[in-house]
């Protein structure tokens, strides 16, 4: 990103003051080293913290050394093995010397959820300090240009960054009693009246024309993917000239009939941003935006914060009070592995114009630990000590290694586009398991490389003498004894899908890859945020599985009735009624999207901002707002509320927020073909960057012969079984066939 002089001197001297302040202020006695120190620290982050790692190495080792700065003392080891320069150390306030950047403690919550886990490294640690020099710095109105000053942060990074986490960690210190949080999430659709309606929700009247956050607070407003917004004909985003307004001049303009063009001034307001990169298609922000904002790039986490990342966790999840000495010791090896074949399929499989959502960043690695923690965590199912329900008993830490591959293909296959691209992967899948697994625990290939099948509703109600139902079956995520048993499982829930929706009957056949994404389905619909992608030309059958995967998973399952006059408000109805349902009632709630559905692409807007943040601008009225989170209220004492404290309106707002994340999940099926998709995950980034993808491929032949088959049984054919057989073979080739031909 590119940053004018005055933008970068602006960001040195407010970083330099918002270092020093506290210091005069706590009356120390500085002397020409710390002021050097301070001073070079500043520097350095205002002018080379836009770059990216090799251009920090140089920056330090080009200038500052030469300049003969008072430099922190780095070995040249750590310079040659661990990239280390200024960026990596700070002036410690109280020893007023270099220090390096450690990650920040952290407790793990009682049940760990991937979508809600936050965990600190130096990384974002060194970005907190920053973020939270900046915010403490006083709005100051300057008097020749009548705006206000620089106190705000902006977060530049490519995808899976952690821009958005570290925002969030920052935000989950601050005293609810004190200060809110309100994140917005922009895209291509964002338009200005988007934006105003967001924040004019979290305000409130102080005088006649000046507002304030709720209940008189402070307020930090989050804006993600900040330059997603449209650029017209002049080349303008409108959205963010409000933007700046708002930041700079602190309001914007009464829009009801009687008080039109009156400014609405708006006090307590902090903002932090983050966005992409600019360039490869995707917007910059204005300059006059820019000076508003100390900028700051994300750079990729190094290898040694993303194995503290997971490594913490796996310890959290596979410890000795759950788990044998056989399983624990495969925490180091499952990162290892995970880390080397990510690192091997970014490099490989690069994205194209067909392929461009092949993005693989740390998004992908969540991912495939997610997997892995949702059979972890059931630890009183046992799913991993007895190797599940298995017919043969497998070592545990076979069997782990076994479930370790089914999560990184579901993570990386899944989203392939082609044959080709899969057995590339696969190739890559087996040589990483080999070199990471054989020699250090002596399994044979054929064991290493044994495929299961995981689906989590293998088990059965219990029916008493009866016919009553006695007790639900748990959800189990565990691996299915073969592929015979659970495609019996799923005709059985067909069964009973028909029984209860007879005017809907659907007449499926569960062939293999049929039956393989259902159970891709209903693994992500039955994870907390779990929403996905399906991807595929009509008439393969999205959403019929996507039914029939919702019935399975006993969720509520609703779809638009379009009609001629279905319209923005429509659709925010809908999802009304639905966030009734996943927040106060706690229901799952599958909600499918078709293309057929998306009548205008601001349903869209809706959807990536209900995708990013949980809530969509103008849904809920202020009565609402009031009314809705107070129905969580005992929900919320029940599972995280402290006795003899009474929760306030914010803590039950984000809590009712938090619900709807969880419970609603987002299925979208979407056609590749056409321009639309790819404008789509450039417009709409929450749609790809939130939804796990599964791509469906053409029919097999066996497939198209076994739809041949059930539909030929229906009438009666006067010939052998034979010629019968020919017939449903012919059908499915010359399907085949053609599909090739007119390609």
């Amino acid at each position: 990103m590119n940053a004018p002089e005055v933008v970068r001197i602006t960001m040195l001297l407010n970083l330099l003051t918002a270092l020093l302040k506290p210091l005069q202020e706590a009356g120390e006695t500085l002397t020409k080293q710390i002021y050097e120190k301070l001073f070079v620290y500043a520097f350095a982050w205002s002018m080379g913290g836009l770059f990216e790692g090799e251009e920090r190495q140089k920056f330090h080792k080009d200038f500052l050394e030469k300049v003969n700065a008072p430099l922190p003392h780095i070995t040249a080891q750590r310079q040659t093995v661990d990239k280390e320069t200024i960026f990596d150390y700070f002036v410690n306030p109280q020893t007023k010397d270099w220090e390096l950047w450690a990650a920040e403690n952290w407790t793990p919550p009682k049940k760990i959820i991937f979508s809600q886990l936050l965990i600190p490294t130096s990384d974002s640690t060194r970005a907190d300090y920053i973020m939270d020099k900046i915010a403490q710095l006083p709005l100051i109105r300057s008097d020749k240009r009548g705006e206000y000053g620089q106190t705000h942060t902006l977060l530049v990074g490519g995808a899976g960054t952690a821009k958005t986490s570290v925002v969030l960690m920052f935000a989950s210190k601050f005293d609810s009693e004190e200060r809110l949080f309100k994140r917005i999430n922009f895209s291509f659709a964002t338009l200005p009246l988007n934006f105003q309606e967001s924040v004019e929700a979290e305000l409130e009247k102080k005088q006649s024309k000046i507002f304030v956050p709720l209940g008189g607070k402070q307020m930090t407003v989050f804006l993600d993917d900040m330059a997603m917004p449209e650029r017209n004909t002049w080349g303008d985003q409108i959205t963010l000239e409000i933007t700046r307004q708002l930041i700079g001049d602190r309001g914007f303009y009464f829009l009801s009939k009687d008080e039109r063009g009156t400014f609405k001034q708006i006090q307590n307001l902090k903002f932090v941003g983050a966005m992409m990169h600019p360039g490869g298609g995707r917007n910059d922000v204005p300059d006059r935006l820019k000076r508003h904002f100390f900028l700051m790039n994300m750079t990729a986490p190094s290898q040694r914060s993303i194995e503290n990342i997971y490594g913490r966790i796996l310890e959290v999840l596979f410890n000795p009070r759950k788990y044998s000495t056989e399983v624990i010791s495969m925490r180091p090896f499952l990162i290892d592995a995970t880390i080397s074949l990510w690192e091997q399929v970014a490099r490989k499989l690069l994205p194209t114009p067909t392929k461009f959502h092949y993005s693989f960043n740390l998004r992908e690695l969540a991912r495939v630990f997610g997997g892995i923690c949702s059979v972890a965590q059931k630890h009183d199912y046992k799913v991993i000590q007895n190797s599940s329900n298995l017919n043969e008993k497998v070592p545990s830490n076979l069997f782990l290694i076994g479930l370790w591959r089914h999560e990184c293909e579901r993570t990386f296959v899944d989203k392939l586009v082609s044959y080709a691209d899969k057995k590339v992967f696969t190739d890559m899948l087996n040589r990483v398991t080999k070199e990471k697994f054989k020699d250090q625990l002596g399994f044979e290939d054929e064991q290493l490389m044994t495929e299961y099948l995981f689906a989590d509703f293998q088990r059965d109600d219990k029916i008493n003498e009866y016919g009553e139902l006695e007790e639900e079956a748990p959800f189990v995520y565990e691996a299915c004894p073969d592929i015979e048993f659970i495609r019996n499982k799923v005709y059985q829930r067909l069964d009973g899908y028909n029984d209860k929706y007879p005017s809907k009957k659907m007449s499926l056949v569960i062939f293999d890859d049929a039956l393989k994404h259902l159970l891709r389905i209903t693994r992500v619909i039955n994870s907390p945020s779990g929403n996905i992608l399906l991807v595929g030309v009509g008439g393969s059958g999205k959403q019929s599985l996507t039914k029939l995967a919702s019935f399975i998973s006993k969720q509520v399952w609703f779809q638009i009735a379009l009609t001629k006059t279905y319209n923005d408000n429509a659709l925010k109805d809908d999802v009304k009624n639905l966030y009734i349902e996943a927040g106060p009632n706690g229901r799952q709630v599958t909600f499918i999207m078709t293309d057929a559905e998306i009548r205008s692409e601001t349903f869209l807007e809706a959807i990536n901002s209900l995708l990013g943040t949980g809530e969509i601008p103008g849904l809920l009225n202020k009565e609402d707002r009031d009314v809705i989170p107070l129905s969580c209220k005992k929900v919320y004492m029940d599972e995280v509320g402290v006795k003899g404290e009474d929760p306030s309106q914010t803590t039950l707002w984000n809590f009712f927020i938090r619900r709807v994340k969880d419970c609603l999940h987002m299925v979208l099926a979407f056609s590749p073909v056409g321009a639309k998709f790819r404008q789509r995950a450039q417009r709409f980034p929450a749609l790809f960057t939130t939804c796990s993808i599964d791509y469906f491929l053409e029919w097999p032949e066996e497939a198209l012969i076994s739809v041949a088959s059930k539909a030929i049984q229906k009438f009666k054919v006067d010939c052998t079984e034979e010629v019968k057989g020919h017939l449903e073979h012919h059908m499915g080739r010359v399907h085949n066939l053609i599909s090739v031909v007119t390609q």
